[in-house]
């Protein structure tokens, strides 16, 4: 999924200065306890300043010497970014250089950088290259309570990696009190050798976050439609509430594109009140230039209402927000292991998030937090979300421990064990993949090829074995495409009839794969060069030019592994994708059985009534609306992902293939019916 790209410009007014915060009073107890302990873990409240001085602290106390750096994790890329952007700030230097980032495809450091933000999936990579992560002296895991699935396996590694280099200081920051259990972990003998040895291992300090009264209502019946009832919430808010912005929660882009729109016509409408709202949208993968006024303070006389996804609970911090209306729900990965499919679902949000829902209201004055749910609602809500790792596709996971000599996947120090059919599933894929062998050792090159490149397994698997298909250039392309999770197009609101019609300008009978091949080889011949192209062809020039970005790093990979990429053959128009050439495969075809080597386990067949079904499993599937063969004639079809949304489940990114394919290419996993 594409994240957000904050620029510098705007990020002083999400922070208050450094001597003002929470976490100022705590800095000589602090240093103390990572000087003595082993591990600390820090609990604090989102905007007591543990994520950008905690940092400093420690490199003013010389933690950088020797150079040495200081490392710290965000499970999200905009909140590496962004804390980055302002701690160089702070320190007085520009960012990448004495204070820098490194998110996936994207490295902004230097030589001189001493203090490091990445994302926590992105350190765990780095320990392929330097197994004991010998180039720092401390290590930050901010926002350990999300229990991100990288995380997670960060912890397991760090937790080894101390036994090796005892000096090593790791720091575990966590918004929420799950402390103990962080504590607990590090203190108890791991599954696969001794003990830390005698004296305790993890140290925990609290810091008070700064926050006012909030006051939390409830609905006194549920609401049928949680949409439309946030939407009349927040003009309630406007007609009988003080001053102060509102910030609503919702699951994602399509409610929260709805919503906004909704607000704008009803506070537009005649005798609705002063025409003073500003709806503003705040999701993963928004445009740079609409994220910027989210965070800039409403014009005079206005008052501002951001409609945003769970990245407005911790990620991010928005001032000037009094009232938080929260719908309860929210947008997760589920994998099921029956089908093999992974899936975006809708799931209602655990008791600790409603809390961080509601703390967004408190942190500038006395606030309120409406929530669209009944307190007995409220009260069955889990106390926390279940553990990434336990609801996810764990064959990236199990590829990366393999790659990092970890071959007893099982006994693997996991904070929260995942579930054994989780794994399984997982071995089987990476072995139809080619990724494992027989043993469920990693094969090389390609096993562990597979697990560098930084694509997910499949996409892996179908770049390696572009060369044998004559299309390495193309699948470089799609790989860069997919990767910016949908974000190519630019689609303004009750303009959906536009932009259909201007992405089908590039579209392949084929499928989507190659009809974003068709759109990336005519920006790369024509629209970086003329500022019209992606004006008039709905093109997101900064998601575009990323995507240049993305082929050039995914390039330079195949490159170091020894396999040349000659360009010269896919520089030409874009009609490339569908040309064909008599008497051979066409360029289409090569694509198509290429996609076919790596995504065989996302295939699916078209049922009479339209709908696909995948082969094993019952589950009905639709074509996403944004996909080319969105009402048109499938037979067999492979897919790149799944999103649920409402009480359907659309799959994206959809290419043709032919059933022989899948029979041809993936043998041990699928047989001849």
């Amino acid at each position: 999924m594409a994240d957000l790209d904050l620029g510098a410009a705007f990020i002083p007014a999400l922070h208050k200065p450094a001597a003002l915060l929470p976490i100022a009073k705590h800095r000589e107890a602090l240093l103390y306890l990572v000087e003595t302990s082993p591990v600390t873990i820090v609990i604090g409240q989102t905007g007591s300043g543990k994520s950008t001085q905690i940092p400093q602290f420690l490199e003013q106390a010389g933690w950088c010497a020797d150079g040495k750096v200081i490392g710290i994790t965000q499970p999200r890329r905009v909140a590496a970014t962004t804390v980055a952007i302002r701690v160089a700030e702070e320190y007085g230097c520009e960012v990448g250089q004495e204070v820098g980032y490194s998110i996936r495809f994207e490295d902004v450091t230097s030589e001189r950088t001493r203090i490091k933000f990445l994302t926590d999936g992105l350190l765990v990579r780095e320990a392929l290259v330097d197994p004991l992560l010998s180039r720092y002296s401390v290590i930050m895991v901010d926002e350990a309570h999300e229990r991100s699935v990288s995380s997670d396996i960060l912890l397991g590694l760090l937790k080894k990696i101390r036994r090796k280099r005892p000096e090593l200081r790791i720091i575990v920051s966590s918004a929420t009190l799950q402390a103990e259990g962080f504590r607990r972990f590090f203190e108890e003998t791991g599954g696969d050798g001794p003990g830390p040895g005698p004296g305790p291992v993890a140290s925990i300090i609290s810091l008070e976050g700064r926050t006012h009264p909030i006051d939390v209502l409830y609905l006194e019946k549920p609401a049928e439609d949680y949409l439309d009832k946030a939407v009349s919430t927040v003009l309630d808010i406007h007609a009988s509430e003080g001053p102060g912005d509102i910030l609503v929660f919702l699951t994602g882009r399509d409610e929260i594109e709805q919503a906004v729109q909704a607000v704008s016509e009803r506070s537009a409408r005649p005798g609705a009140g002063p025409p003073s709202l500003l709806p503003l949208p705040l999701y993963a993968g928004l445009h740079a230039d609409q994220q910027m006024y989210v965070f800039e303070p409403a014009p005079a006389g206005c008052r501002k209402v951001v409609f945003a996804t769970n990245i407005a609970e911790a990620s991010v911090t928005i001032d000037g927000v009094a009232y938080v209306v929260d719908a309860g729900f929210v947008k997760v990965r589920a994998y099921n292991p029956q089908t093999g499919i992974e899936s975006l679902t809708t799931t209602p949000v655990s008791k600790a998030s409603a809390a961080q829902r509601a703390g967004r209201a408190g942190r500038t004055r006395p606030g309120k937090c409406f929530r669209l749910y009944t307190e007995e609602a409220y009260l069955a809500l889990p106390d926390a979300a279940a553990p990434e790792v336990q609801r996810t596709n764990l064959a990236p996971v199990v590829l990366q421990l393999k790659a990092l000599g970890i071959d007893n996947v099982l006994r693997f120090d996991f904070l929260t064990p995942p579930p054994a059919e989780l794994l399984a599933r997982a071995l089987e894929l990476l072995y139809a993949l080619g990724a494992l062998d027989e043993y469920a050792k990693l094969t090389r090159p390609l096993g562990l090829r597979m697990a560098e490149l930084a694509v997910e397994p499949m996409m892996a698997k179908a770049l390696l074995a572009a060369p044998g298909f004559g299309c390495l250039g193309e699948m470089l392309t799609i790989a860069a495409m997919t990767s910016l999770g949908g974000g190519a197009w630019v689609q303004h609101e009750g303009e959906r009839k536009r932009s259909e019609s201007a992405r089908r300008r590039f579209a392949a009978d084929e499928g989507d794969h190659l009809t974003l091949l068709n759109a990336y080889q005519a920006f790369a011949t024509r629209g970086r060069k003329e500022a019209r192209f992606c004006q008039e062809n709905l093109l997101n020039f900064k998601a575009m030019a990323r995507a240049v970005s993305i082929r050039a790093q995914l390039k330079r990979y195949l490159e170091r592994f020894g396999i040349p990429v000659d360009d010269a053959e896919t520089r030409g128009s874009s009609s490339t994708a569908t040309a064909t050439a008599p008497g051979s495969q066409s360029k289409a075809e090569q694509i198509r059985r290429c996609l076919t080597a790596g995504y065989f386990a996302h295939a699916a067949r078209m049922q009479p009534d339209g709908t696909f079904r995948p082969v094993s499993g019952s589950t009905v599937l639709h074509a996403h609306p944004s996909s080319v063969l969105f009402n048109r004639k499938a037979d067999w079809v492979v897919f790149h992902e799944v999103v649920e949304t409402g009480d359907k489940t659309f799959i994206r990114d959809i290419t043709k293939i032919e059933k022989s394919w899948l029979l041809e290419y993936a043998p041990e996993y699928y047989k001849a019916g």
